[in-house]
């Protein structure tokens, strides 16, 4: 069986507790989220060390492995729109299918350690990339082509949730 596509719109958890995470993104501080990146790097090095890191927990559920390779691609792209936010005013984000991404990068195939240090790498990129946003630079906006609007400072939020939600996900 293959993995439904992720077709909801995640962008209420800006306004509300996530149910499955426990996470309140609105309560994230923006400039403590490069801190925040660096704490959890550990945590994803450990989910790559485990023995089922290859395993499923169902046929319709990402691997470990998976979440870690997809958590990886969201530090990078994440890093990537804020710092169009930072350069640009209101720039238009490029569409970024995770699903597809997942397919042709054969996430399920990765190599555990590769992407222990991939992932390590885009983490710390994207740390800096936050930890650099100057005070007067977190209401600089951005958008998505299906019209959601964001501040530097809730695109934050919002990646803080996906992030937390996957360690989650991952029992980590």
């Amino acid at each position: 069986m293959s993995i439904e596509p992720d077709t909801k719109d995640w962008t209420w958890v800006l306004s509300q507790q996530c149910p499955e995470c426990g996470l309140t993104a609105s309560d994230v501080v923006p400039v403590e989220i490069g801190a925040q990146v660096r704490a959890d790097l550990p945590r994803w090095e450990a989910v790559l060390t485990r023995p089922d890191v290859r395993e499923r927990p169902s046929p319709d559920v990402w691997s470990p492995l998976e979440y870690a390779c997809h958590v990886r691609d969201v530090y990078v792209l994440f890093a990537e729109r804020v710092e169009l936010m930072l350069d640009q005013d209101d720039p238009l984000f490029a569409n970024w299918d995770q699903d597809v991404t997942a397919i042709e990068h054969d996430y399920a195939s990765q190599d555990p350690v590769a992407v222990a240090e991939e992932l390590v790498a885009a983490g710390d990129v994207i740390a800096r990339v936050f930890d650099n946003v100057a005070a007067d630079s977190w209401d600089r906006t951005g958008r998505r082509s299906d019209g959601s609007t964001f501040t530097a400072s809730t695109l934050g939020q919002y990646f803080m949730h996906d992030i937390v939600h996957h360690l989650h996900d991952v029992h980590a």
